[in-house]
């Protein structure tokens, strides 16, 4: 028996944030699908281990022009997030520690900019090791999952930072975005994850029963999380965010000009 041809690798979330993005991928003909966290999936992308990934919003800024935006389908937020938070002892704009959670880059890069930006106080940013006590830190980012579960009472203060992106531009904020080299031809794929999208938006209140559980959620808040929160479409409104945050990261220096040759 031939053996079936893969027509796409394709780099995802592992996230319960992804899963409206996913549905249906896996029984596509030609679809493979690799889950991984969301830092991971531009190394993946950039080696070559996927043809497309849903890949951190500021990476695509960072590949300068090797990567197209492939979809209108992405994870962003019109406000709060619940899954993207900054934890700490102090007052936001006391802070001067930030230990991150190395998952995102975009949220990290957010925390930075808005921390700039908004409340005038640049950051020491520190990657957030494995062992690493809460306790030990003045300020924390968490993102995903694991901020459901994270023991962070002793945390008087949070920013949600899909919340204070919007308090301080107006905008709403993309996170992560479908992504492929330029050279690849994905028209066939956009359509399969416009299709994918639309069938876990409809179905997002059976997902969260479906996979919340097993990822640590209450039943309710994943469906709060997945039908109220998460934004699964780039719409004119996000994409001006996105494109916002892209030109800060550039004022800043922190990716490179459009244009710039990137090695």
């Amino acid at each position: 028996m031939k053996q079936q041809q893969t027509d796409y690798r394709l780099g995802a979330v592992s996230f319960l944030n992804t899963k409206p993005l996913i549905e249906g991928l896996a029984n596509e003909r030609g679809i493979r699908l690799e889950l991984a966290v969301p830092a991971e999936l531009a190394g993946m992308l950039q080696a070559g281990c996927v043809d497309a990934a849903l890949v951190p919003v500021i990476d695509i800024g960072r590949a300068g022009g090797r990567w197209k935006r492939i979809s209108d389908a992405g994870i962003g937020s019109n406000g709060d997030t619940l899954t993207v938070q900054v934890f700490s002892r102090v007052p936001p704009a006391d802070m001067t520690t930030l230990y991150v959670d190395t998952h995102s880059h975009t949220s990290v890069m957010l925390a930075r900019l808005v921390w700039k930006g908004f409340h005038r106080r640049p950051l020491a940013v520190v990657p957030l090791k494995p062992g690493t006590s809460l306790e030990q830190c003045e300020s924390v980012l968490l993102i995903g999952d694991k901020v459901v579960g994270a023991e962070v009472g002793s945390f008087p203060y949070r920013v949600d930072l899909g919340g204070a992106w919007r308090a301080w531009t107006g905008l709403p904020f993309v996170f992560a975005a479908w992504a492929a080299p330029v050279d690849r031809e994905t028209s066939r794929l956009a359509q399969l994850l416009s299709q994918a999208r639309d069938r876990g938006v409809a179905r997002a209140a059976e997902l969260a029963v479906e996979h919340g559980p097993a990822l640590g959620w209450p039943v309710d808040l994943a469906r709060d999380y997945l039908t109220r929160l998460m934004k699964y479409t780039i719409t004119p409104a996000a994409e001006a965010g996105m494109n916002k945050f892209l030109e800060l990261a550039r004022a800043e220096g922190l990716i490179p000009q459009p244009g710039a040759l990137v090695t």
